[in-house]
């Protein structure tokens, strides 16, 4: 008797880590979908592939303790079997989770470089990608479930890559841009999308890259409604303009934190999303100074 409760009780346990696989199974498989993941159709069809096995195996259980007349050992195989796959999905998931940190300190490192060429852009690029971080966390979660947060990352991390293409003497210029400089810049979001065409699984940001200068009254560099432009491109607007104002520049000093909040309630509906605005102001204000570089902060 007692040992017929010990196997059912090791094929329910063992049931219900299969099923906790699932669902985690499942979560990974939407992780592997950002930039950095991202492979071949093939790759996809192994994902799927392993989901299937999940599901046959958890039938599996089901099977056993409905049909079967299951031995102590072979209900202790099955529980074995789930804490094993639980264990694989635990390694793998740490593992990916230290590549991405990696790959995204890597790129840190290198926009850090690019962005000390200009002194205007020193530090901005990791802080408008911190804003954006903070602004997408809170979003409601319909919302950032149809952005994926390493993307977004990426994407607000490389929003400025472009200005590598455009002169020096137009980025340093201590003073306001004519008209032809004007076009020139207006030029550096196509010039990013260009430079990390190579990177086939940057495809999935390169519009947000592209749009990040498009306004909410659709007066921005490409003249793109603002109902045609990505969720992602419209967040990291938002930080854009956060640290653009709280930084250091040739051509101005920096402005306080309380100045940039006054300026973007002022702009929000007519260059800034307004909901996006709303949301931005319930970041508290020690959080946003955090995220603006020391060397260039007011």
């Amino acid at each position: 008797m007692l040992q017929d409760q010990l196997i059912m009780a090791f094929i329910i346990i063992g049931a219900i880590i299969m099923v906790a696989n699932i669902v985690w199974y499942v979560f990974f498989m939407k992780n592997m979908q950002d930039v950095l993941s991202r492979g071949r159709k093939t790759d996809n069809y192994f994902l799927i592939f392993g989901l299937v096995l999940l599901i046959f195996f958890l039938l599996g259980y089901i099977f056993v303790s409905i049909y079967a007349d299951p031995h102590i050992v072979t209900s202790l195989i099955l529980l074995f079997g789930s804490i094993f796959v639980t264990v694989m999905l635990l390694i793998t998931t740490r593992l990916l989770l230290t590549a991405k940190e990696r790959s995204l300190q890597i790129a840190e490192m290198l926009i850090g470089v690019i962005d000390a060429r200009d002194p205007n852009l020193d530090g901005h690029s990791n802080c408008v990608k911190d804003v954006a971080k903070l602004l997408y966390k809170r979003l409601p979660l319909p919302m950032r479930m149809t952005i994926n947060p390493v993307s977004l990352e990426f994407a607000a991390l490389m929003h400025d890559v472009g200005k590598l293409g455009i002169p020096e003497s137009i980025l340093n210029k201590p003073a306001k841009l004519d008209e032809k400089e004007w076009e020139l810049m207006r030029e550096h979001p196509r010039i990013g999308v260009k430079i990390l065409k190579p990177i086939k699984t940057f495809d999935v940001i390169s519009d947000w890259i592209l749009y990040h200068h498009e306004r909410a009254d659709g007066n921005g560099y490409y003249k793109i409604p603002a109902d045609q432009v990505p969720l992602a491109s419209k967040i990291i607007a938002v930080a854009d303009t956060y640290s653009a104002i709280t930084m250091r520049r040739s051509y101005k000093p920096p402005r306080t934190h309380e100045d940039a909040i006054e300026i973007i309630k002022d702009i929000a509906g007519k260059q800034l999303d307004q909901y996006l605005v709303e949301v931005f102001l319930t970041i508290p204000k020690d959080e946003l100074i955090n995220c603006i570089p020391e060397k260039v902060k007011y």
